[in-house]
C-alpha cells in the first residue's frame, strides 16, 4: 500500500463532469450562427433581379442614381411587363426614355434592350437612334439590335462590327507579363492582360464586351502603343442575333 494515500475528495473531484456552457454562452452562439446564415440570404435576396418589385417600388428603383442595380432590376422588371402587354407599364415610358442617358454604362445597356420591346413607345425610337453614338460598344449593339424591332436598319453598321471579333489595342508600348489564356471565356470588363511600361508601372488590358478570348498576346511580348495585342480578339456570344438581325435589315432596306 502507498504510504500516502490519496484523499478521497480529490478522487470525487477529478472525475466530476465538466461545467457546460451556460445560457446566454448557447444563446450568444445561436445568434451568431443565425447572423452568419442570414446575412448571405439577404445579400441574394437584394440582388436577385427575380424578385417581384411592387408599383412603388419599380418607381423607386427607377430613379435610384445611388445603385445602379436597383434601376437595372427595376428595368428589366419593366420589360418583362412590356412582353406580357401589360398597359400600366406605360407609366414607366418617360423614365425609359430619361436613362437611354444614364452616365452607368449597364443602365443604359439594359435600357436599350428594354425599348425595344415595344415600337410604339413615345420617344423610344428617337432615344435608340441616339444610343448608336454611344462610347460603348455594348450600347451600340443592343441599341442597333432594337431598332430592327422598328425597321429602321440605321445600326446596320453597329450590328455588322457585332459579327466581328473585337480588337484590342495597346495603350502604353511595354511588355506584357501576364495574359489569359486563348479559349477563355470573359465577361465584360474582364481582365486580358498585363502590360508593363515605363518606371516598372502596369496596365491593366480589359475587355470592353463578354464573349470568349480568341487570341493574346503571351506573357513576354514586347508590344508597341496602338498595336494590337497580337492580336486580342474577343468574340461576341450575339454572333448568331446579330446575324438574324442582319437578315432583317437587308429585308427592310429592300423594303424601303
Amino acid at each position: 500500500m502507498s504510504a500516502n494515500p490519496i484523499p478521497a475528495q480529490s478522487i470525487d473531484r477529478a472525475h466530476a463532469p465538466k461545467p457546460g456552457m451556460s445560457r446566454t454562452q448557447k444563446l450568444l452562439f445561436f445568434v451568431t450562427a443565425w447572423l452568419i446564415c442570414l446575412m448571405p440570404f439577404l445579400f441574394w435576396w437584394n440582388t436577385w433581379f427575380g424578385r417581384k418589385l411592387s408599383d412603388q417600388q419599380l418607381t423607386e428603383y427607377l430613379h435610384d442614381a445611388k445603385k445602379p442595380r436597383h434601376i437595372q432590376q427595376a428595368l428589366v422588371q419593366v420589360g418583362e411587363r412590356i412582353t406580357r402587354r401589360e398597359p400600366a407599364a406605360q407609366r414607366w415610358y418617360p423614365d425609359l426614355v430619361r436613362l437611354s442617358a444614364d452616365p452607368v454604362e449597364e443602365v443604359r445597356n439594359t435600357d436599350a434592350w428594354v425599348m425595344g420591346q415595344d415600337t410604339t413607345g413615345t420617344g423610344f425610337h428617337d432615344a435608340l437612334l441616339k444610343m448608336l453614338n454611344d462610347p460603348s460598344p455594348m450600347v451600340r449593339g443592343n441599341a442597333a439590335l432594337s431598332l430592327v424591332r422598328f425597321g429602321d436598319a440605321s445600326g446596320r453598321p453597329q450590328i455588322v462590327s457585332l459579327l466581328q471579333p473585337a480588337h484590342i489595342e495597346s495603350p502604353e508600348s511595354g511588355r506584357i507579363i501576364d495574359s489569359d489564356r486563348p479559349g477563355t471565356a470573359i465577361h465584360q470588363g474582364g481582365l486580358i492582360a498585363k502590360l508593363q511600361y515605363g518606371q516598372a508601372q502596369t496596365a491593366e488590358i480589359r475587355s470592353p464586351i463578354p464573349g470568349r478570348i480568341r487570341s493574346v498576346a503571351g506573357t513576354g511580348a514586347n508590344i508597341a502603343s496602338g498595336a494590337e495585342i497580337l492580336p486580342g480578339r474577343i468574340e461576341s456570344p450575339r454572333r448568331w442575333a446579330s446575324i438574324g438581325c442582319m437578315s432583317s435589315c437587308q429585308l427592310s432596306a429592300m423594303a424601303n
